[in-house]
């Protein structure tokens, strides 16, 4: 089993920028997709972001499209999520969890890290 631990959340004014990690450990580390979630408060954890272990190929929801940008240390086991010209809207818990295979659901889920963007 992978053990996910993101960090690096916090409070930040709209406009401003945080940069998440995730670092795993455990068992050999080499899935094929690992992505990013988020879970806004009373709502469904919802997908923002993938990036591919081996080939580095990236995937956004639209609605973080240009402003967010996901990227990995192989040799650091990490993944992190640059998150630029932030919105209130973009205020959640985020997570990052491991797609093992491509027909694999995501799991792994890591404890979560508190984003809050103020207006």
């Amino acid at each position: 089993q992978v053990q996910l631990v993101e960090s690096g959340g916090g409070l930040v004014q709209a406009g401003g920028s945080l940069i998440l990690s995730c670092a795993a450990s455990g068992r050999t580390f080499s899935p094929y997709y690992m992505g990013w979630f988020r879970q806004a408060p009373g709502k469904e954890r919802k997908f923002v972001a993938r990036i591919s272990w081996s080939t580095g190929s990236t995937y956004y929801v639209n609605r973080v499209k240009g402003r967010f940008t996901i990227s990995r240390d192989n040799a650091k086991n990490t993944v992190y999520l640059q998150m630029n010209s932030l919105k209130p809207e973009d205020t959640a818990v985020y997570y990052c969890a491991v797609k093992s295979t491509v027909v694999a659901d995501y799991g792994d889920w890591g404890q979560g890290t508190q984003v809050t963007v103020s207006s």
